[in-house]
């Protein structure tokens, strides 16, 4: 394969990719992502109890919000809440709530 032609198909395979990640409907994931502002919603992103850094989930990458949701849901990440959490969801549900979390403006932190 000539260079042109493989940087031609390299370039669109990753146009493709880059398309491929909103496969979840983030309006969808608006009216299912209630239960996650209990935590990462907290100001600050803290839990009183026990207390622990919450990681700021808003305007984070899709694929990997896909992927740490599956993780819980699959037992392959450890957090009994999370994983609680994620044992409930569906892969629509997944990846519903990764694209709108996905197309939120990150906070800033405080």
């Amino acid at each position: 394969m000539t260079r042109p032609l493989l940087l031609a198909s390299l370039l669109a395979a990753t146009a493709f990719a880059s398309t491929v990640h909103a496969a979840g409907d983030k309006e969808a994931g608006r009216t299912k992502v209630y239960t996650c502002a209990g935590c990462h919603g907290v100001p600050g992103y803290k839990n009183a109890y026990p207390n622990y850094h919450v990681p700021r989930i808003a305007g984070q990458n899709y694929e990997y919000l896909v992927s740490a949701l599956a993780g819980y849901k699959k037992g392959e990440r450890e957090h009994p809440t999370m994983r609680a959490q994620g044992e409930s969801l569906s892969q629509q549900d997944i990846e519903d709530i990764s694209a709108y979390l996905a197309s939120l403006a990150t906070a800033p932190a405080k």
